[in-house]
């Protein structure tokens, strides 16, 4: 049994970024960029108004005076207007500020009489006018190589007349959930069964990790069964199997896989919970065997998978978010291993939240947040703790 850090360390020393693609920007969102990316254009690209009024010289107006209204000035094309002293143009928000002048004064501060507008307030340069420039500048960095790419970065790419993006690749996954015991939701219950919550949970966390639909399938603990699921599964570049990894007469995953002729790097981790942990890879899939019960497979895949299917799709930043947090109940690990606390982070304090065994299922549903509690460790009621979030 090894600790996490080594584990989760030769993991990542086994694992490489797949070949890089092109996607259009459409199809980018979550994906991680396979280069640097600088913007083409500054932003704004022009002066223009941050508000609909009137643009004017702000040394010619005073609260009461009047300027005559010489043209208008909408969003779109520049008309080529030029505003003197004494003068205004009609604008509209975004559009291009007129030549010679230099503030926009709103148009509910002024009074409009046919060619003329009647200024309600006195007014400064630069006031409400959005200098070229002055939001992004020609040449600066926008994406990182390795950054994830979310909403507000493909419109800034959009902005920069990118139409498509050079991305981290896209792995492939297989799920394998075993047990005599699991039936699928939708099915009738018999004595002694249960329905496969592991298989839902692990596509759903591999959703959140930028992969596609899993293919998922149950095996029964059955070695033919199980090698035939195994046969399919490592046709991907992933293939994750939940139950079957710990030393029980019924779990036979790991004889199975080394029948299929996997490299067994790593069996079995000092974490809880989670212990009976399996990686390995057959040819250029990597295997990931987690335990059975939920919340044991729900923090392996966090702590060790999730970062590996990262680091595949060309990700830089491989680690949950952290933040910090006021503990509100005390908390000691009497045991050998650390362990993961699931609980609620809620308006900058972490509070544990149902029962801390790895099958609470209805715990987790509530949790948002882990707390690593290393062993003998005793936390206060109200220390600052650092807790990682995965939403």
């Amino acid at each position: 049994m090894i600790s996490e850090e080594e584990a989760r360390r030769e993991i990542l020393e086994k694992v490489s970024p797949l070949d890089e693609r092109v996607v259009s920007l459409a199809d980018a969102i979550d994906c991680f960029s396979g280069r640097d990316y600088f913007a083409r254009l500054p932003l704004p690209a022009f002066d223009n108004s941050a508000m609909d009024g009137y643009a004017v010289v702000a040394s010619s107006c005073k609260k009461g005076g009047r300027l005559r209204v010489i043209g208008e000035q909408p969003a779109g094309p520049d008309r080529n207007l030029r505003v003197s002293g004494g003068e205004a143009a009609r604008i509209f928000t975004g559009a291009p500020v007129p030549q010679g002048a230099d503030a926009i004064v709103m148009q509910e501060d002024v009074k409009r009489n046919d060619t003329e507008i009647l200024l309600n307030v006195d007014v400064e340069a630069g006031e409400f006018v959005r200098r070229r420039g002055c939001d992004l500048a020609e040449g600066q960095m926008i994406l990182r190589k390795g950054g994830r790419i979310q909403a507000g970065t493909i419109g800034l790419l959009a902005s920069q007349g990118f139409a498509d993006v050079i991305v981290g690749g896209k792995p492939s996954a297989a799920v394998i959930s075993t047990g005599d015991e699991l039936v699928q939701p939708g099915e009738e219950l018999q004595p002694g069964q249960i329905y496969d919550s592991n298989s839902a949970l692990l596509n759903a966390l591999l959703k959140g990790c930028g992969v596609g639909d899993a293919v998922v399938e149950n095996c029964r603990d059955d070695r033919q069964s199980l090698d035939n699921a195994i046969k399919r599964g490592i046709k991907n570049h992933v293939l994750i199997i939940s139950g079957g990894v710990s030393v029980g007469e019924h779990d036979l995953v790991k004889e199975a896989l080394c029948k299929a002729g996997a490299k067994i790097e790593i069996w079995r981790v000092a974490v809880k919970p989670g212990k009976p942990f399996l990686f390995g890879h057959v040819g250029e899939c990597f295997v990931f065997g987690l335990p059975g019960n939920p919340v044991s497979a729900f923090v392996t895949f966090l702590q060790f998978v999730r970062p590996a299917i990262l680091r595949m799709m060309g990700a830089t930043n491989l680690d949950l978010s952290q933040v910090s947090a006021k503990l509100t109940v005390d908390l000691t690990n009497d045991g050998d291993r650390p362990h993961y606390i699931r609980g609620k982070l809620e308006h900058g304090k972490f509070t544990p939240i149902g029962r801390q065994e790895s099958h609470a299922l209805f715990g987790l549903s509530q949790a948002n947040a882990l707390l690593r509690v290393a062993v003998g460790e005793v936390l206060k009621a109200g220390r600052i703790v650092d807790v990682q979030i995965w939403d």
